[in-house]
């Protein structure tokens, strides 16, 4: 027996080393929310600069997921995690070792470049891992996804408190290592080829259209929201997107489909995750800043990171725990109900953070409303773009989800930070501010909330093994999904 046979009948180990794989890109997500202000202070740079730390990184993720999920399919899905890993890692360094911001900012997106690592570790699953195992498999990386944001809020903070922020990044770089060698040493290589063509120009395209609006906004606080650079960056980006939809529809192989992705089911449900994103990370921007402003300010808790993360926590474990409600409720009610319902219960969470911020106890309660929301909703959104397209489109449908997600979550976040930078009065945001960013993130999710109630019904049914392979949320105990499977 060869060692890659003996490997393939055991897949305990390659779970555990794909585990260490996700957690460290999971991580990487919100580790950085707590040291937003250290990283203000260390970089010398206002709320709006900042935020590049967190918007590079989800930009360069969003463009860069599909290209390597699809040169992994190519070139081997072993060999693309390790050099996904050794990438990540080599900006987590260029991150650690520098105080200027843009090189920073160039770290995170080169760490961002890695965000080819959790559908690699979906395909590894599926190709290496017995049927029966397929699905918890999945299913558990999709949890470390939850599960490692919240941690990263912890960690971001004690390494903040207890060492510096350089440490957030040195961690990164350490667990991607580690990850890569593994990988390289006990993770078979999968034999399943699909051979295809990588659509580079369109990813690079649609880089530029996504990051010139961002760049205005950016600059909005400074420049005006008002004046010719803004109003022309936002324009030269919507023509550099419509650019990528035409040149997508002629290409052979493309990033997306656009037929698929302008079915009605399909573009209502994207538009209500790229808006139910924006008012996430525009709150994951807010509350460390909130919480860890001077009690002088008149707003501010004056508490540290950790303490700051820990504002966060509850939220993170309230998406875990009404994630597996949402597959409930849909497959009773139909999955636009839950999404409906979460994206509702994110505005009202951040329509009261708005009113009312004085105590760590408000920010508590109304955080855990606005994330069960999320959760809600996040776990539908894959249930609803499965039911919307035909089986063999159904890894590059949900993909393209997820990078609405990180086009909305780029978006809140730059759009909250410019918010508060315009506010600043002798360097520090005021209340007006927070209150005016957490309105503004509210109505985008009301936004959201009412763009699901549109969501036509899909003609096609949810195929269950295709449910299972991308880890949505399906409802227990469905007799149709079991007969449809088997």
């Amino acid at each position: 027996m060869t060692r890659s046979e003996a490997e393939r009948r055991s897949p305990t180990w390659t779970l555990l080393i794909l585990s260490i794989s996700a957690l460290a890109y999971a991580l990487a997500q919100t580790t950085v929310v707590p040291a937003i202000p250290d990283l203000m202070r260390g970089l010398h740079t206002d709320e709006s600069g900042v935020t590049w730390t967190l918007t590079g990184y989800l930009i360069a993720a969003a463009v860069a997921t599909p290209v390597v999920g699809r040169l992994g399919d190519i070139y081997g899905k072993r060999r693309m995690l390790v050099i996904a890993l050794a990438t990540f890692a080599a900006g987590s360094i260029v991150a650690a070792v520098t105080t200027r911001l843009w090189l920073v900012v160039a770290g995170r997106v080169v760490q961002g470049v890695g965000g080819g690592i959790f559908p690699l570790c979906f395909a590894i699953i599926r190709d290496e891992f017995p049927p029966e195992r397929v699905s918890r498999g999945i299913g558990l990386m999709s949890a470390l996804a939850g599960i490692g944001g919240g941690a990263g809020l912890i960690l971001g903070g004690l390494l903040v408190d207890y060492a510096s922020y350089h440490w957030i990044f040195w961690m990164g770089a350490g667990m991607a290592t580690i990850a890569a060698i593994a990988t390289w040493l006990y993770v078979p290589e999968s034999p399943i080829r699909t051979p295809a063509r990588v659509d580079v120009r369109g990813a690079l395209v649609l880089a530029v259209g996504l990051t010139l609006p961002l760049l205005a906004v950016s600059n909005a606080s400074s420049v005006g929201w008002g004046s010719a650079r803004t109003i022309g960056l936002i324009a030269a980006g919507v023509v550099v997107l419509a650019l990528w939809v035409a040149l997508e529809r002629r290409t052979p192989e493309p990033l997306a489909d656009i037929t698929s992705l302008r079915r009605a089911p399909v573009l209502m449900t994207n538009l209500t995750t790229m808006l139910v994103g924006f008012g996430m990370f525009g709150s994951f921007i807010l509350i460390p800043m909130l919480a860890q402003a001077p009690v002088s300010t008149g707003y501010g808790f004056g508490v540290d990171a950790t303490r700051a993360g820990l504002l966060l926590l509850p939220g993170s474990l309230g998406m875990l725990a009404f994630g597996p409600l949402s597959g409930v409720i849909g497959g009773r009610f139909g999955n636009k109900v839950p999404l409906t319902i979460g994206s509702a219960m994110t505005s009202v969470g951040l329509a009261l953070l708005a009113v009312a911020h004085d105590t760590q106890l408000e920010v508590l309660l109304f955080t855990f409303v606005m994330s069960a929301g999320i959760g809600l909703a996040f776990a539908a959104m894959p249930n609803l773009i499965l039911e919307a397209v035909p089986a063999h489109q159904t890894g590059e449908a949900t993909g393209f989800n997820a990078l609405v997600r990180s086009v909305g979550s780029s978006v809140g976040s730059q759009v909250s930070a410019t918010i508060l930078a315009a506010s600043a009065v002798a360097g520090l945001a005021t209340d007006a501010g927070f209150t005016t960013a957490f309105a503004v993130s509210s109505g985008v999710a009301a936004c959201a909330a009412v763009a699901a109630v549109f969501i036509p019904r899909a003609t096609q049914r949810p195929h269950a093994p295709v449910l299972d392979e991308v880890g949505a949320a399906s409802p227990l105990g469905d007799p149709a999904y079991s007969r449809e499977r088997f």
